[in-house]
Protein backbone atom coordinates (compact mmCIF):
# COMPACT_ATOMS: atom_id res chain seq x y z
CA UNK A 1 0.00 0.00 0.00
CA UNK A 2 1.20 3.55 -0.63
CA UNK A 3 3.23 5.36 1.95
CA UNK A 4 1.74 8.71 1.00
CA UNK A 5 -1.85 9.88 0.71
CA UNK A 6 -4.88 9.50 2.93
CA UNK A 7 -6.08 6.02 3.77
CA UNK A 8 -9.50 4.76 4.85
CA UNK A 9 -10.21 1.16 5.83
CA UNK A 10 -13.58 -0.59 5.55
CA UNK A 11 -13.52 -4.30 6.41
CA UNK A 12 -11.46 -6.06 3.73
CA UNK A 13 -11.36 -3.00 1.47
CA UNK A 14 -8.78 -0.23 1.91
CA UNK A 15 -9.11 3.09 0.08
CA UNK A 16 -6.00 5.25 -0.31
CA UNK A 17 -6.37 8.72 -1.77
CA UNK A 18 -3.62 10.69 -3.50
CA UNK A 19 -5.03 13.91 -4.96
CA UNK A 20 -7.53 13.10 -7.74
CA UNK A 21 -6.63 9.39 -7.72
CA UNK A 22 -8.16 6.81 -5.37
CA UNK A 23 -6.72 3.31 -5.01
CA UNK A 24 -9.12 0.65 -3.81
CA UNK A 25 -7.21 -2.28 -2.32
CA UNK A 26 -8.63 -5.77 -1.92
CA UNK A 27 -7.20 -6.37 1.52
CA UNK A 28 -7.17 -10.04 2.50
CA UNK A 29 -3.56 -10.97 1.76
CA UNK A 30 -3.71 -14.00 4.06
CA UNK A 31 -6.39 -15.40 1.69
CA UNK A 32 -4.69 -14.06 -1.45
CA UNK A 33 -7.50 -11.48 -1.55
CA UNK A 34 -10.13 -14.13 -2.22
CA UNK A 35 -13.57 -12.55 -2.53
CA UNK A 36 -16.48 -13.42 -0.27
CA UNK A 37 -20.00 -11.97 -0.18
CA UNK A 38 -19.15 -9.29 2.37
CA UNK A 39 -16.18 -8.17 0.30
CA UNK A 40 -18.31 -7.85 -2.85
CA UNK A 41 -20.86 -5.87 -0.87
CA UNK A 42 -18.26 -3.49 0.53
CA UNK A 43 -16.60 -3.08 -2.84
CA UNK A 44 -19.91 -2.05 -4.39
CA UNK A 45 -20.60 0.38 -1.55
CA UNK A 46 -17.13 1.93 -1.73
CA UNK A 47 -17.20 2.37 -5.51
CA UNK A 48 -20.67 3.93 -5.34
CA UNK A 49 -19.50 6.39 -2.69
CA UNK A 50 -16.38 7.32 -4.66
CA UNK A 51 -18.56 7.94 -7.69
CA UNK A 52 -20.17 10.82 -5.81
CA UNK A 53 -16.83 12.58 -5.27
CA UNK A 54 -16.55 15.35 -7.86
CA UNK A 55 -12.85 15.84 -7.12
CA UNK A 56 -11.97 12.29 -8.18
CA UNK A 57 -10.51 11.68 -11.64
CA UNK A 58 -9.42 8.03 -11.70
CA UNK A 59 -9.76 4.83 -9.69
CA UNK A 60 -7.14 2.08 -9.32
CA UNK A 61 -8.05 -1.46 -8.25
CA UNK A 62 -5.26 -3.44 -6.63
CA UNK A 63 -4.69 -6.32 -4.25
CA UNK A 64 -2.54 -6.12 -1.13
CA UNK A 65 0.39 -8.40 -0.35
CA UNK A 66 1.87 -8.57 -3.86
CA UNK A 67 0.96 -12.25 -4.34
CA UNK A 68 -2.53 -11.83 -5.77
CA UNK A 69 -4.89 -9.31 -7.26
CA UNK A 70 -7.67 -11.69 -6.24
CA UNK A 71 -7.44 -15.48 -6.28
CA UNK A 72 -11.11 -15.93 -7.11
CA UNK A 73 -13.92 -16.59 -4.66
CA UNK A 74 -13.22 -17.69 -1.10
CA UNK A 75 -13.90 -21.43 -1.24
CA UNK A 76 -14.11 -21.67 2.56
CA UNK A 77 -17.34 -19.63 2.46
CA UNK A 78 -19.07 -21.66 -0.26
CA UNK A 79 -21.15 -23.82 2.08
CA UNK A 80 -22.63 -20.81 3.85
CA UNK A 81 -22.71 -18.26 1.03
CA UNK A 82 -23.33 -20.41 -2.06
CA UNK A 83 -24.43 -23.72 -0.62
CA UNK A 84 -27.88 -23.81 -2.24
CA UNK A 85 -29.81 -21.95 -4.96
CA UNK A 86 -31.27 -19.37 -2.56
CA UNK A 87 -27.94 -18.30 -1.06
CA UNK A 88 -26.29 -18.45 -4.48
CA UNK A 89 -28.88 -16.04 -5.87
CA UNK A 90 -28.16 -13.59 -3.05
CA UNK A 91 -24.42 -13.91 -3.62
CA UNK A 92 -24.77 -13.38 -7.37
CA UNK A 93 -26.96 -10.30 -6.91
CA UNK A 94 -24.38 -8.70 -4.60
CA UNK A 95 -21.54 -9.65 -6.96
CA UNK A 96 -23.38 -8.24 -10.01
CA UNK A 97 -23.92 -4.96 -8.19
CA UNK A 98 -20.20 -4.66 -7.41
CA UNK A 99 -19.16 -5.51 -10.97
CA UNK A 100 -21.61 -2.92 -12.29
CA UNK A 101 -20.31 -0.32 -9.81
CA UNK A 102 -16.84 -0.75 -11.30
CA UNK A 103 -17.90 -1.10 -14.94
CA UNK A 104 -20.24 1.91 -14.82
CA UNK A 105 -18.15 4.06 -12.51
CA UNK A 106 -18.26 7.77 -13.43
CA UNK A 107 -14.46 7.85 -13.54
CA UNK A 108 -12.05 5.58 -15.45
CA UNK A 109 -10.85 2.49 -13.60
CA UNK A 110 -7.38 0.93 -13.88
CA UNK A 111 -6.75 -2.62 -12.62
CA UNK A 112 -3.21 -3.18 -11.33
CA UNK A 113 -2.72 -6.95 -11.36
CA UNK A 114 0.02 -8.53 -9.27
CA UNK A 115 0.25 -12.30 -8.86
CA UNK A 116 -2.87 -14.43 -9.16
CA UNK A 117 -5.95 -13.11 -10.94
CA UNK A 118 -8.40 -16.00 -11.02
CA UNK A 119 -12.11 -16.67 -11.32
CA UNK A 120 -14.12 -13.80 -9.86
CA UNK A 121 -10.92 -11.80 -9.53
CA UNK A 122 -10.45 -12.02 -13.29
CA UNK A 123 -14.06 -10.97 -13.82
CA UNK A 124 -13.49 -7.97 -11.57
CA UNK A 125 -10.34 -6.95 -13.43
CA UNK A 126 -12.18 -7.39 -16.73
CA UNK A 127 -14.71 -4.66 -15.94
CA UNK A 128 -11.95 -2.08 -15.44
CA UNK A 129 -11.24 0.25 -18.36
CA UNK A 130 -7.52 -0.51 -18.45
CA UNK A 131 -5.61 -3.51 -17.08
CA UNK A 132 -1.90 -3.94 -16.56
CA UNK A 133 -0.06 -6.79 -14.92
CA UNK A 134 3.34 -8.02 -13.83
CA UNK A 135 5.39 -10.50 -15.84
CA UNK A 136 4.78 -13.13 -13.18
CA UNK A 137 1.01 -12.65 -12.98
CA UNK A 138 -1.18 -15.72 -13.45
CA UNK A 139 -4.70 -15.94 -14.84
CA UNK A 140 -7.44 -18.53 -15.20
CA UNK A 141 -10.91 -19.77 -14.27
CA UNK A 142 -10.40 -23.24 -12.74
CA UNK A 143 -13.92 -23.55 -11.30
CA UNK A 144 -14.76 -26.73 -13.22
CA UNK A 145 -12.37 -28.54 -10.89
CA UNK A 146 -14.75 -27.62 -8.06
CA UNK A 147 -17.83 -28.83 -9.92
CA UNK A 148 -18.98 -25.20 -10.00
CA UNK A 149 -20.08 -23.17 -13.05
CA UNK A 150 -19.00 -19.56 -13.41
CA UNK A 151 -22.07 -17.29 -13.28
CA UNK A 152 -23.16 -15.72 -16.56
CA UNK A 153 -22.38 -12.12 -15.49
CA UNK A 154 -18.77 -13.07 -14.74
CA UNK A 155 -18.40 -14.96 -18.01
CA UNK A 156 -19.82 -12.00 -19.91
CA UNK A 157 -17.28 -9.55 -18.51
CA UNK A 158 -14.35 -11.74 -19.56
CA UNK A 159 -15.82 -12.86 -22.88
CA UNK A 160 -16.24 -9.24 -24.02
CA UNK A 161 -12.44 -9.09 -23.99
CA UNK A 162 -11.54 -12.51 -25.35
CA UNK A 163 -14.45 -13.54 -27.57
CA UNK A 164 -16.34 -16.85 -27.22
CA UNK A 165 -13.71 -19.33 -28.48
CA UNK A 166 -10.93 -18.29 -26.04
CA UNK A 167 -13.54 -18.03 -23.28
CA UNK A 168 -14.46 -21.67 -23.79
CA UNK A 169 -10.78 -22.62 -23.76
CA UNK A 170 -10.34 -20.83 -20.44
CA UNK A 171 -13.44 -22.45 -18.92
CA UNK A 172 -13.14 -25.98 -20.31
CA UNK A 173 -9.41 -26.57 -19.82
CA UNK A 174 -9.33 -24.68 -16.50
CA UNK A 175 -5.62 -23.98 -17.00
CA UNK A 176 -3.65 -21.33 -15.15
CA UNK A 177 -1.73 -19.27 -17.69
CA UNK A 178 0.76 -16.44 -17.62
CA UNK A 179 0.95 -12.78 -18.55
CA UNK A 180 2.08 -13.42 -22.13
CA UNK A 181 -1.05 -15.43 -22.96
CA UNK A 182 -3.25 -12.96 -21.07
CA UNK A 183 -1.86 -10.17 -23.24
CA UNK A 184 -2.39 -12.20 -26.42
CA UNK A 185 -6.01 -12.86 -25.44
CA UNK A 186 -6.66 -9.17 -24.80
CA UNK A 187 -7.15 -9.63 -21.06
CA UNK A 188 -4.48 -7.04 -20.25
CA UNK A 189 -3.29 -3.94 -22.08
CA UNK A 190 0.25 -3.91 -20.76
CA UNK A 191 2.77 -6.23 -19.08
CA UNK A 192 5.47 -4.67 -16.90
CA UNK A 193 8.09 -5.88 -14.43
CA UNK A 194 6.55 -7.36 -11.30
CA UNK A 195 8.00 -4.63 -9.09
CA UNK A 196 6.71 -1.88 -11.41
CA UNK A 197 2.99 -2.67 -11.41
CA UNK A 198 2.03 -0.15 -8.75
CA UNK A 199 4.21 2.59 -10.20
CA UNK A 200 2.94 2.05 -13.74
CA UNK A 201 -0.69 1.91 -12.59
CA UNK A 202 -0.32 5.22 -10.79
CA UNK A 203 1.44 6.82 -13.77
CA UNK A 204 -1.41 5.58 -15.98
CA UNK A 205 -3.95 7.09 -13.59
CA UNK A 206 -2.07 10.38 -13.59
CA UNK A 207 -2.22 10.53 -17.39
CA UNK A 208 -5.95 9.87 -17.24
CA UNK A 209 -6.45 12.46 -14.50
CA UNK A 210 -4.80 15.11 -16.68
CA UNK A 211 -7.61 14.80 -19.25
CA UNK A 212 -11.09 16.29 -19.17
CA UNK A 213 -13.33 14.01 -17.06
CA UNK A 214 -16.44 14.68 -19.16
CA UNK A 215 -14.53 13.73 -22.31
CA UNK A 216 -13.39 10.49 -20.66
CA UNK A 217 -17.01 9.76 -19.80
CA UNK A 218 -18.13 10.37 -23.38
CA UNK A 219 -15.33 8.28 -24.85
CA UNK A 220 -16.16 5.33 -22.61
CA UNK A 221 -19.85 5.68 -23.52
CA UNK A 222 -19.08 5.90 -27.24
CA UNK A 223 -16.89 2.80 -27.21
CA UNK A 224 -19.59 0.81 -25.43
CA UNK A 225 -22.23 2.13 -27.81
CA UNK A 226 -20.18 0.83 -30.73
CA UNK A 227 -20.34 -2.67 -29.23
CA UNK A 228 -24.06 -2.53 -30.01
CA UNK A 229 -24.50 -3.83 -33.58
CA UNK A 230 -27.44 -1.53 -34.29
CA UNK A 231 -26.62 1.45 -36.56
CA UNK A 232 -25.42 4.67 -34.98
CA UNK A 233 -28.33 7.13 -34.78
CA UNK A 234 -28.55 10.89 -35.18
CA UNK A 235 -29.08 11.08 -31.42
CA UNK A 236 -25.81 9.20 -30.89
CA UNK A 237 -23.99 11.66 -33.14
CA UNK A 238 -25.61 14.63 -31.44
CA UNK A 239 -24.29 13.39 -28.12
CA UNK A 240 -20.81 14.05 -29.47
CA UNK A 241 -21.61 17.77 -29.87
CA UNK A 242 -22.58 18.41 -26.25
CA UNK A 243 -18.99 19.14 -25.26
CA UNK A 244 -19.19 22.54 -27.01
CA UNK A 245 -21.39 23.74 -24.14
CA UNK A 246 -19.00 22.68 -21.36
CA UNK A 247 -16.69 24.83 -19.25
CA UNK A 248 -13.98 22.22 -19.71
CA UNK A 249 -14.00 22.71 -23.48
CA UNK A 250 -13.51 26.45 -23.07
CA UNK A 251 -10.81 25.85 -20.47
CA UNK A 252 -9.02 23.40 -22.75
CA UNK A 253 -8.92 25.90 -25.61
CA UNK A 254 -7.77 28.71 -23.33
CA UNK A 255 -5.02 26.55 -21.83
CA UNK A 256 -3.82 25.56 -25.31
CA UNK A 257 -3.64 29.17 -26.43
CA UNK A 258 -1.91 30.27 -23.22
CA UNK A 259 0.51 27.31 -23.32
CA UNK A 260 -0.38 26.07 -19.83
CA UNK A 261 -1.83 22.96 -18.26
CA UNK A 262 -5.66 22.98 -18.26
CA UNK A 263 -7.59 22.97 -14.99
CA UNK A 264 -10.60 20.84 -15.78
CA UNK A 265 -13.57 20.85 -13.38
CA UNK A 266 -15.83 18.27 -14.96
CA UNK A 267 -18.38 20.91 -15.91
Amino acid sequence: MPENGNTDTTDAIVVARDGPIATVFLNRPERRNALDRSMWQTLGDVCAALGQDSSLRCLILRGTGGKAFAAGADIDTFETERGDPATARTYDRIMRRALAAVRDHPYPVVAAIEGACLGGGLALAAVADLRLCGQGSRFGVPVSRLGLPMPIPEIETIMRLTGPAPMLEILLEARIFGAEKAFALGLVHRVVADDAVGTEAFATAQRIAAGAPLVHRWHRRFVRRLLDPTPVTDADLEEGHRFFDTEDYREGLAAFREKRAPLFKGK
